[in-house]
């Protein structure tokens, strides 16, 4: 089950490769994220020594959990094999490179996270993205128009 995604992900970032990491979380985020709490609009991952941590991620204050000092934007780290950490670690190396969580889902009873290896898009491309979906949602329409 998707509990959340990055829709602006693909619109400004061209996706090279992409990872399925697992999280670290406390027990009243799991909760929390599982009622569909979580938002990635202003999430990125960062690089910090040799780990990957998911950064700026809201996850919401659980309504029946019991924290005082909760910050619903602290820096999660992700779980990751050590040979996948240094291909990624390679890959975002080249000026312009970078990583962007793309979906929170479930996967066997465990919150994972997909993390892509992105470029930014420049603003010519984007505009051939919008216009290549304009024309396959009129193509939809018109396919739907004539089934009927």
């Amino acid at each position: 089950m998707e509990y959340a995604r990055n829709k602006k992900a693909y619109f400004s970032y061209e996706i090279l490769e992409e990872y399925e990491a697992g999280i670290a979380l406390l027990g009243a985020e799991v909760k929390s994220i599982r009622s569909g709490n979580i938002s990635l609009k202003e999430a990125f991952a960062t690089i910090r020594g040799n780990a990957i941590w998911l950064t700026n991620a809201h996850i919401a204050k659980y309504k029946s959990a019991s924290l005082d000092s909760y910050d619903p934007v602290r820096s999660r780290k992700l779980l990751l094999s050590r040979s996948e950490i240094d291909k990624i670690i390679g890959k975002v190396a080249p000026k312009g490179i970078t990583l962007v969580p793309l979906s929170v889902y479930d996967k066997k009873g465990k919150i994972k996270v997909k993390i892509g290896v992105g470029r930014g898009k420049k603003l010519h491309d984007k505009r051939e993205t919008k216009k290549k979906q304009d024309i396959a949602r009129e193509t939809q329409r018109e396919l739907r128009e004539k089934s009927r």
